[in-house]
């Protein structure tokens, strides 16, 4: 049966509570969020697992909740950061210089920074200082965060001169001078421009590699990077809970990355080639999952379920947008932005009632885009929403309070 698990699988998850029913009627419904949570961690518990906690094999974790409501979990130690640099030695755009022994620098949420800083608290058994210092902030001895304030936009030139400081020793530690910028695709567009409004992208040194990993990075964002970068510039897909399951290369193809897993691609909505992302995985053995909905979206080259077709991983199924002719997601409104004008740097639709919407923008420049490109985006909006649109030119929009920013904001947001 299409999505049940095999047999090598069902030796995983054998002996674990909350699979019991499924196992007992031959049949696995998908998993959710609420289920997983549901009576944890006892519905997750066997004598081995425990034995691993007992040891330290083990370890409950938060997620960062970036995304969703943060999430408990059980996993071994270094899970996603190993399953990082898995992917990292095989890359074909990454592994020569991360083999070569380069430093990691990443440059996203400050929920990110607080998790590694209260990590680092936790196994040196103090309380966590109020703000970081740079040592709290190393996760290993190859890996560092940068980001201390939560909205990208309000770095001052002090904050921006101490994180080129800090990205300058770590580059310095490799014989090369060589190092991984990790980020968010915004976090890392949002540091260039302050740095050359003042007059120091000339300190800013020229990283082996980017890697946006993080969240949905818009395509004029990725234009943005590739303009002021020569190094490979890849994306990771892949979430706290799962690892990594795809990687994109320089030229923007992805490919899968599925050791100990496998994908089914579900429709959002019949008919829609919009497809929601159902995963089981054995990688992490002691919270092993079985057609486990991640809520993320995503489509194919030809529109059919093949997993190995992904073209695009463009958004969340929760900020679909609803539509009479079927969903919209995150990707399809910034396709539409981005073919329109590359100017554009953050966009959010404002739903302001069941008709309206008001798409507010900033732009790279800092300038509104000109009355053509106001109206035919205009145009091109109202036509993809099914909604009369408004466009309007923002100096700032905030991000929200995980760090990141939201596409779509309705009346009940």
């Amino acid at each position: 049966m299409k999505g049940q698990p095999t047999a090598d699988v069902i030796e995983h998850i054998r002996d674990i509570p909350i699979y019991q029913k499924s196992l007992a009627q031959g049949y696995f419904p998908l998993l959710d969020k609420p289920e997983i949570a549901r009576e944890f961690p006892d519905n997750w518990m066997t004598p081995r697992l425990a034995a691993a906690l007992e040891t330290g094999e083990a370890e409950f974790v938060l997620s960062t909740g970036t995304n969703h409501a943060r999430m408990q979990l059980i996993r071994p130690p270094y899970f996603l950061l190993r399953s990082y640099y898995e992917l990292w030695r095989a890359h074909p755009d990454i592994a020569g210089t991360w083999n070569s022994g380069c430093r990691r620098v990443s440059l996203t949420t400050v929920l990110a920074t607080e998790h590694v800083a209260r990590v680092n608290a936790a196994r040196r058994r103090v309380e966590p200082g109020p703000v970081p210092t740079l040592d709290d902030r190393w996760l290993d001895e190859r890996t560092c965060y940068l980001n201390l304030r939560l909205d990208p936009a309000l770095w001052d030139r002090e904050d921006v001169v101490r994180m080129l400081e800090e990205v300058d020793r770590a580059r310095s530690s490799h014989p090369g001078g060589q190092y991984h910028l990790d980020c968010s695709g915004y976090h890392l567009a949002h540091l260039v421009r302050k740095a050359e409004a003042w007059g120091l992208l000339g300190s800013f040194a020229a990283p082996a590699s980017i890697i946006h990993a993080y969240e949905y990075t818009p395509l004029n964002v990725r234009r943005f990077l590739r303009k002021h970068f020569a190094c490979p510039v890849v994306d990771l897909f892949g979430s706290t809970e799962l690892g990594y399951l795809y990687f994109s290369d320089r030229n923007g193809r992805y490919w899968p990355h599925l050791d100990g897993m496998s994908v089914e691609l579900l429709p959002v909505a019949p008919g829609s080639t919009i497809h929601q992302l159902i995963v089981t995985s054995v990688r992490n053995p002691y919270m092993p999952l079985v057609r486990y909905r991640s809520g993320d979206c995503v489509r194919t080259v030809d529109g059919t379920p093949d997993p190995e077709a992904i073209t695009e991983f463009c958004g969340r199924v929760k900020e679909l947008l609803n539509t009479p002719y079927g969903p919209v997601s995150q990707g399809d409104l910034d396709r539409c932005v981005a073919e329109v004008s590359d100017q554009v740097f953050l966009h959010q639709l404002h739903l302001t009632g069941d008709t309206e919407a008001t798409l507010l923008l900033t732009t790279f420049t800092g300038e509104p885009l000109d009355t053509a490109e106001a109206a035919l985006l205009r145009q091109r909006t109202s036509e993809l929403t099914s909604r009369h649109c408004r466009v309007e030119h923002r100096s700032h929009i905030p991000v929200g309070r995980s760090g990141k920013y939201a596409w779509l904001v309705t009346h009940d947001s």
